[in-house]
């Protein structure tokens, strides 16, 4: 197959003046651009070439695909630079769609423009050309223009040609127009994903080509039906007057057989009558005797019954009051239980109440002993300090005596003379370095001071080193006090959480147990809701359940029993169910027989059981009338009511006998139109039950009698009680709710305790987080002072230093003039210079000024110390104190709760103890119902036995004079038939004539029918019945033989069978005193008919023989396309959806629905997703039914194929991963014979071509434009 080369269009749409677009020898091209550039007008362009009509590229005429340069004063611009006119003109330039309209129309303008085309200078025409390559490589032209007077113009290799053969030339590449296999438009792939069955079975006859030869099938269909129609109506005019001449021909041989035969037949059927009413009254008398033989033995054993009766009564009030006393015993009991219940539950939370108080009072106890500690430590401490402070000031004290005792004795006194040289030389020195001297007191004093403050600063810095020391040690102590209580507090949590799990999982199983519950309940609901509704057609009344009990019983006592005729049948396809259940009517409930013998005997049966009555259908005598073979194909949506169901053929007689001629027909026109155009004299049954009987009356609706449509669901009514079984099963085996309630109860009982011990504990851990806290607020204080007090001693340590060099300094100079003045004084006393002199004397004092100032300090320090342990163990006896007055509020509650738990358990025990006594009560009280109980049990089985044995005589009584009124019926019936039919039965002297027999038919019963219950109505034609109304009759006519073997069923048999002989034959005979005369008009009548019907015949040979060479060439056509479409649609779809991950990919199918003539009917697609299940394509997500659409498109391509496949934007709907997948699947696919044309802003798929066209929109020139790259040299 060829390729397309490349498109020339000139003044197309978008496209202004001459432009070129380039496939060359790519399989893939890809055309791409940015929206409003044109790309689709390519599409349109390539459509337009290949013949599509402008109303299918979003034009009206072909006007409008010319292009348009200039916009309307009000017009709105496009996405691909055209522009569109105001909605209120309906009209609008460049390829705006304005609907459909017809190419040819070259009237279509604007009209409200700024200038007309010809005043814009607007091209008035415009083509496009195809340049195609064939298999010979020899390229053919195709172009197609738009002339100014908006026509069109066809061209191949330049030369002029008509539209007809610029098509013959595109089919004979294979390009069908009509079949529009090979492009997809915008919007298609969601058409085609949404269609109906129908759409798709047109889809594909547009692509086999059945289509065209629809028009002359339905013509050909109408002629043929038409033909055989009027062949019908001959063949029945001929079999019509064949029958009549037959007819006539007999009818002078039977006349003169008729007499005799009527003679013979008269007296057999008087013989009959006689032993029918001899026998019938010898039985009646038999039976009168035995009825009352039997009635004496009844009243017998009613007055013992009734004595029986009596005493079990009583036995029965006995039982019933004991049964009254167990129930009130047994109420109690339930009512003490439920209390003892509710008192044991309202333990719980007591006893979880006693448990959280004690632990509290543990732990209160544990934290004052605890704490109790802490405060004996303290109070050692402040004891030691006292002591210790005691004990400096009693050593001050005693250095304070023992320093002025050492002075009194170790001073050196001098004499006067030397005290007053002393005292001159001082005054001599003080003269001299009275300046000095001046300096150093000052600073002296200063140094003084200062000392004492550094003294001071470092009891100051020793006391804060001191606290700090401690109060760390205090920090470490309440933090690990906190992380033992957080232990125990995550160790609460840890169990609260284990109890929670535990009391989810109890509490979800009940709550999964009621959901299962309520789920079992609606699903018992729905399943008793559908029985309901099949009940309401196959009702379980009490007359069904005997019918269906009786003719079990019948199977087993009589094996020529087959069934009841709806259970002998099914009809073939569901559609039939209501129409087979209305053809069938009264037969449907009729049992089926082998034998007349056996009918006859399960009537017997039945009157004697008074079991109802019943139709009895006996396979072996009942008369069938053959269906009327004409009937069959005189309409295609008519057939035989015989031909839809399903049996057994040894049932065919019982069928054909409730079947007859009717017909089914699929609606009311096709009944009407057989009973009422064609005159067929047969009920028709539609399929939604209506009726049209032989008369013409029409009955429709849904009636009582249509509901035996629902007994072919028997199964189902046993699945869904089978269902219902279950369920009750289920809902019974869930287990109860009483104890999972007492252990939930429990357990959140456990919880309660649990949260309030974690929450005491977390109030704990914020007392030790707030403690903690305080500890190091006083802490950071500390250092904060100890750094304080630190700098400052350094500060006041570095002035006393500085102090005490300038003192030495200037001591020196007034040490040298000391020296040079009591140089002679120091040599005469034996001293090395005056200090050593003032050193003896003043060093004592200034050792005892130190040793003073050492015990300020001592005294200062143990006294702030004292002060810190005085204010810490207060502290600690105020948590003591709290402490003990919380555990003896919570003692008290204990005591409350331990109160309340004995007053309940005293309850319990009383309750208890009540029970028990109940229970004596209640074990006394079974016991004498228990013997009460069997003493009514054995009257009961007394009473019954002497019932059985009244019922035993009821019934022989019943059946005896069931046996009398039957027989007095029979003889009634009998009568009456003589009187109706004129029988002559020879009667008695002094007897009634057989005129006083009455013939009223509303007073008779059928004397083969069972009466099920008491009808007043019955009683009178009872009454009736055996009266014999004054009529005797003489049997001294009727053999001695025959009055002998009057029980003699087949005698019975064979006087019938005579009589029937007789009847039949003169039946058959029917003489016709006029036959001669008419027979030879009848005859000419014949010869004319015979020659119609031949002509007819041959005329409707011809007809069907045309018809169906039409049928089987459109079936042809279509089953091949449809073959072909089948077989590639599971591969294709596969092909685009598998992937490495589902290397199977998907599934999809075509389903048809009529395998005749599928033209006709629907096909429906399915497709199966990779991991999903087949579902219809509505069900299907966006981008599934985007692939399964694609897949059915080149499914459909791939039929009588194109050689190429232009694609507009399909993949807009679909992801990255199916782009990249319809991107491999046309990769793989094109090359010779199949070139792909795909326009696409997916980068997934084009950037997989052989080659680009990119569309771009040129401003300055108001004009779409191309570019091709070819991709192959950088791949």
């Amino acid at each position: 197959m060829g390729k397309l080369i490349r498109l020339e269009l000139f003044n197309f749409k978008s496209y202004r003046g001459h432009h070129t677009l380039l496939f060359s020898d790519s399989y893939f091209t890809s055309i791409i651009g940015p929206n409003g550039s044109g790309k689709s007008n390519s599409m349109d362009a390539i459509s337009f070439v290949l013949g599509i009509k402008s109303s299918h590229l979003r034009s009206a005429h072909l006007r409008d695909l010319v292009y348009r340069g200039r916009v309307l004063r009000k017009s709105r611009m496009n996405g691909d630079g055209s522009a569109t006119a105001p909605v209120e003109n309906g009209l609008a330039n460049g390829d705006t769609q304005q609907g459909e309209g017809d190419e040819d129309d070259v009237d279509g303008g604007v009209s409200q423009a700024t200038g007309t085309q010809g005043e814009r200078n607007d091209p008035k025409t415009a083509s496009v050309m195809a340049v195609y390559e064939d298999d010979a490589g020899e390229e053919q032209r195709w172009k197609r223009s738009i002339t100014a007077q908006g026509a069109s113009e066809y061209r191949i290799n330049s030369r002029v040609v008509t539209a007809q053969q610029y098509n013959q030339a595109l089919e004979a590449e294979n390009i069908l127009i009509k079949a529009r296999n090979f492009l997809v438009f915008q919007g298609d792939v969601e058409a085609i994903a949404s269609q109906s069955p129908k759409d798709l079975t047109r889809l594909i006859e547009q692509i086999s080509g059945s289509l065209d030869c629809k028009a002359e099938y339905e013509r050909l269909r109408e002629a043929a039906e038409q033909a055989t129609e009027n062949q019908n109506d001959h063949l029945n005019r001929r079999r019509a007057i064949n029958s009549e001449v037959k007819q006539y021909q007999e009818q002078k041989r039977e006349a003169d057989s008729y007499a005799k035969k009527a003679k013979e037949r008269d007296q057999a059927i008087v013989t009959h009558v006689l032993w029918k009413l001899f026998r019938f009254q010898q039985v009646m008398d038999q039976s009168s005797a035995e009825i009352q033989r039997h009635q004496e033995e009844l009243k017998e054993l009613e007055r013992g019954l009734e004595s029986y009766e009596s005493r079990l009564e009583d036995a029965r009030k006995d039982q019933a009051r004991s049964a009254r006393e167990v129930t009130k015993v047994e109420r109690g009991m339930k009512e003490r239980q439920k209390e003892i219940e509710e008192q044991e539950n309202s333990l719980v939370p007591v006893d979880e109440k006693i448990a959280i108080t004690e632990r509290s009072v543990k732990s209160y106890s544990a934290k004052i002993v605890e704490i109790s500690k802490e405060e004996d430590a303290q109070s050692s401490v402040v004891n030691r300090l006292g002591k210790d402070l005691d004990l400096v000031g009693k050593a001050q004290a005693k250095w304070e005596a023992d320093w002025q005792k050492a002075a009194r004795s170790e001073g050196r006194a001098l004499g006067d003379d030397d005290l007053q040289e002393y005292k001159r030389l001082r005054e001599r020195v003080h003269a001299t370095s009275s300046a000095d001297e001046g300096k150093v007191d000052t600073l002296a004093r200063q140094l003084k001071t200062e000392e004492e403050t550094v003294s001071s600063l470092r009891g100051r810095l020793d006391s804060a080193q001191w606290q700090v020391q401690k109060l760390d040690e205090e920090i470490k102590e309440l933090s690990g006090r906190r992380d033992l209580m957080r232990d125990r507090v995550k160790k609460a949590a840890d169990e609260i959480n284990a109890k929670k799990k535990e009391l989810n999982a109890l509490t979800s199983e009940r709550l999964r147990t009621a959901r299962m519950q309520t789920e079992l309940d609606e699903k018992l609901q729905d399943t008793l809701k559908g029985l309901l509704e099949a009940d309401d057609g196959r009702r379980q009344t009490e007359r069904e359940r005997r019918i269906r009990e009786t003719v079990a019983g019948l199977k087993r006592i009589y094996p020529g029993v087959r069934g009841r005729l709806g259970e002998l049948c099914r009809p073939k396809q569901k559609k039939y169910g209501d129409a087979v259940s209305t053809v069938l009517g009264r037969h449907f409930d009729s049992i089926v027989v082998d034998t007349e013998k056996t009918a006859k005997d399960c009537i017997q049966y039945l009157r004697d059981q008074r079991a109802g009555q019943a139709t009895f259908i006996p396979l072996d005598s009942i008369q069938v009338k053959t269906p009327n073979t004409n009937l069959k194909g005189m309409h295609a949506r008519m057939r035989m009511a015989i031909d839809t169901i399903e049996y057994d053929n040894a049932f065919e007689r019982a069928m054909l006998y409730a079947c007859g001629n009717a017909v089914v027909c699929d609606d009311l026109s096709v009944a009407k139109y057989i009973c009422y155009e064609r005159g067929v004299e047969a009920k028709a049954v539609t399929l939604e039950g209506t009726v049209i009987h032989k008369g013409g009356l029409i009955t429709g609706g849904r009636g009582p009698g249509q509901q035996n449509s629902r007994r072919w669901g028997d199964a189902e009514v046993e699945d869904l009680q089978r269902i219902r079984d279950e369920l009750l099963a289920q809902l019974a085996a869930l287990p109860k709710d009483g104890k999972r309630r007492v252990a939930e109860e429990t357990l959140q009982g456990e919880l309660t305790g649990l949260e309030q011990s974690v929450a005491y504990g977390k109030e704990e851990l914020k007392g030790f987080e707030r403690n903690i806290e305080s500890k190091k607020k006083e802490l950071t204080f500390g250092k904060r002072q100890l750094a304080e007090a630190q700098e400052k001693f350094d500060e006041k340590h570095q002035r006393v230093l500085r102090l005490r060099a300038e003192v030495d300094e200037i001591q020196e100079a007034v040490r040298s003039v000391e020296d040079e003045v009591f140089v002679d004084f120091c040599r005469r006393l034996g001293y090395k210079d005056i200090r050593e002199y003032e050193v003896q004397q003043g060093s004592r004092e200034q050792d005892a000024a130190q040793r003073r100032l050492e015990f300020t300090m001592q005294r200062s320090k143990l006294e702030s110390q004292l002060s810190f342990e005085r204010q810490r163990l207060q502290s600690t006896q105020d948590r003591i104190r709290r402490l003990k007055e919380k555990s003896e509020s919570d003692e008290g509650l204990l005591a409350e709760l331990q109160a309340e738990k004995e007053r309940i358990e005293g309850e319990v025990q009383s309750m208890s103890e009540d029970l028990d006594e109940l229970k004596g009560r209640l074990d006394e009280a079974n016991e004498r119902h228990a013997t009460k109980a069997e003493k009514v049990a054995e009257r009961r089985r007394e009473v019954q036995r002497r019932r059985q044995e009244l019922e035993g005589v009821q019934r022989t009584v019943a059946g005896l004079e069931a046996e009398v009124q039957r027989n007095a019926a029979g003889r009634y019936g009998l009568l009456r038939r003589c009187k109706l039919e004129d029988v002559r039965v020879p009667l008695a002297r002094g007897s009634a004539s057989l005129e006083a027999i009455p013939v009223d038919e509303a007073l008779q019963a059928d004397p083969d029918a069972m009466e099920i219950d008491d009808d007043p109505e019955a009683e009178a034609v009872l009454e009736q019945n055996l009266s014999d109304f004054g009529v005797r009759v003489n049997f001294d006519g009727l053999d001695d033989e025959l009055k002998e073997d009057a029980s003699n069923d087949k005698l019975d048999a064979k006087l019938q069978e005579r009589i029937s002989t007789l009847a039949a034959e003169l039946d058959k005979m029917a003489p016709n005193a006029r036959a001669m005369e008419r027979l030879e008009g009848v005859e000419s009548k014949l010869r004319a008919t015979e020659k119609e019907f031949e002509r007819a015949r041959r005329e409707a040979k011809r007809a069907r023989d045309d018809f169906q060479d039409v049928k089987d060439k459109r079936f042809d056509l279509f089953n091949r396309a449809f073959t072909h479409i089948s077989e590639q649609i599971a591969p294709v779809y596969k092909d685009l959806t598998k992937s490495a991950q589902m290397p199977l990919g998907g599934q999809a199918y075509l389903d048809i629905e009529d395998t005749d003539e599928p033209y006709l009917e629907g096909i429906k697609y399915h497709a199966m997703p990779p991991l999903k299940r087949f579902r219809d394509m509505e069900n299907l997500s966006g981008g599934e039914k985007t692939m399964a659409a694609l897949a059915l498109l080149f499914a459909v391509h791939s039929y009588q194929p194109s050689p190429f496949f232009v694609l507009d934007e399909v993949d807009a709907a679909l992801d990255n991963a199916n782009v990249a997948r319809i991107a491999g699947y046309i990769r793989r696919h094109a090359g010779p014979g199949m070139q792909f044309v795909v326009i696409s802003l997916k980068t997934g798929l084009f950037q997989n071509s052989d080659a680009l066209v990119g569309i771009y929109r040129d401003q300055t020139a108001n004009s779409s434009k191309a570019l091709t790259l070819d991709l192959r040299k950088y791949q």
